[in-house]
């Protein structure tokens, strides 16, 4: 169930210098790095190639916030699976609540602790590498009971 030789991609959505500095450290010895300093650049990156495998997105930004990124990226069909990871100042339950229910995966907030960030995006990383392989098996399943279908079809109108 690997990935292949590609390290996975993680995409950082910060405004703020210091913690994009600092993710980008604490990750880039597992994990490809890619930034984006606001919402549309997160958008666009988010849809280049490689994909991101995961976006760490901060919620409070310049030109469009992070729950907005978020809601646009859940409605993309080619970016909604990708997991998002909230990053934010924000203390309140409230907007906890709001990020999950809008399709994030995890909410940590600021100051962070980079060993948490570390876990958790591996732990969102290895669930999102499980959940890919299942479907590409579920995949791989339903063409061979299509071809088997196919087969059983074939046979039983020869009368064989």
């Amino acid at each position: 169930m690997k990935t292949g030789h590609r390290k996975q991609v993680v995409l950082i959505v910060d405004d703020e210098p210091i913690n994009i500095k600092m993710l980008a450290q604490a990750l880039r010895a597992n994990y490809e790095v890619v930034v984006a300093t606001n919402g549309p650049d997160a958008l666009e990156r988010a849809a280049d190639m490689p994909r991101p495998d995961l976006i760490l997105l901060d919620v409070m930004m310049p030109e469009m916030d992070g729950y907005e990124v978020c809601r646009k990226a859940k409605a993309q069909s080619a970016i909604q699976d990708i997991p998002i990871i909230f990053l934010t100042a924000r203390i309140d339950d409230r907007d906890e609540t709001k990020a999950l229910e809008m399709g994030a995966v995890d909410y940590i907030r600021k100051p962070f602790n980079l060993s948490i960030v570390q876990a958790r995006v591996k732990t969102h990383l290895d669930l999102k590498r499980h959940r890919d392989f299942i479907e590409m098996l579920l995949r791989e399943k339903t063409t061979e009971l299509a071809a088997a279908e196919r087969e059983y079809m074939c046979l039983f109108l020869r009368g064989d």
